[in-house]
């Protein structure tokens, strides 16, 4: 068996069991053969093989899972569950990606992409051992290129990009900086003090992206969609903070506590008629003006 195999295998395991909650040996084992025939290789596995599964799975996708007193297979509480779930995606797509099949015209992969990807590992690298690193970066809104040293702190996704939480030891301000303005990466053997006061998770909470307010704090803003596009909003809400406040067949209106950034009106405005904000007041006003330049324009 391939190494692919096993890890196509390890991804049916937590599958199923995810899917299913509880689910014995032999419901996870039938599961497995049903899948492996799609690939035209049917698999049998024996519970001594599982059970190296399971040690594997924990060791890659840092999901344990345990075993109950009726012989069920289960998922025990996950740390990291939003990062263990794009990992599975990740390997998901590659293996659909790598099934040596004729691709195209059958996937459709995008066209953009964004860069900087290349700067991930040894990012991650120096974040987990506290190196201090230097870069080239370009501000789009700025001609020069400037020389920076940062101590990184932390990865951030943000639709599609990738961004580096760091503290700029030019003026000691915490500060973002996409990836794929960065050149000529160096990661130095100088060690920093990782702030113990610093939680990532909490310095991102009522960001929409990346970009925090240092005026203002963030607000109560309440949203209402119209019933079509409420229903793109609750499969795919806009941020963690939201809240349904009202769900019926003439609208959605839903509840956020964020800052009030250019990112978030960014991605109000694309929603255009299909979306009313009904408080801020200063957030309508803004949107107002947006739209009235916009109309300007014609």
């Amino acid at each position: 068996m391939s190494k692919r195999d096993y890890i196509i295998r390890y991804l049916l395991i937590v599958k199923k069991i995810r899917n299913s909650r509880f689910a014995t040996f032999n419901e996870i084992n039938e599961y497995i053969q049903r899948e492996f025939e799609l690939l035209d290789a049917p698999r049998n596995i024996s519970l001594r093989t599982f059970q190296r599964d399971l040690n594997e799975i924990r060791t890659i996708f840092n999901i344990d899972i345990k075993c109950n007193n009726s012989n069920q297979y289960y998922i025990a509480e996950e740390e990291n569950s939003g990062f263990n779930n794009r990992m599975m995606e990740a390997f998901d797509i590659i293996n659909s990606l790598s099934t040596g099949q004729q691709l195209a015209p059958h996937i459709l992969l995008e066209k953009r992409c964004p860069l900087g990807t290349e700067h991930l590992y040894g990012l991650l690298h120096a974040i987990r051992n506290c190196y201090i690193v230097r870069f080239e970066y370009q501000k789009y809104y700025e001609p020069e290129i400037t020389s920076r040293e940062v101590e990184p702190y932390a990865l951030k996704e943000f639709k599609g990009r990738w961004y580096l939480l760091s503290k700029d030891n030019k003026d000691d301000i915490i500060k973002t900086f996409a990836l794929d303005r960065m050149n000529d990466l160096e990661i130095s053997k100088k060690k920093f003090s990782y702030p113990t006061e610093l939680n990532p998770n909490d310095y991102f909470k009522n960001c929409f992206g990346v970009i925090t307010s240092d005026e203002t704090g963030p607000e109560e803003i309440v949203l209402s969609f119209d019933p079509l596009q409420g229903k793109y909003i609750k499969s795919y809400p806009l941020h963690e903070s939201q809240k349904i406040l009202k769900d019926n067949e003439e609208e959605l209106l839903i509840q956020l506590c964020l800052f009030l950034t250019h990112d978030f009106s960014m991605e109000l405005l694309s929603y255009g008629e299909n979306v009313k904000v009904i408080q801020p007041v200063s957030l309508v006003n803004d949107l107002k003006t947006t739209y009235q330049a916009a109309l300007d324009l014609y």
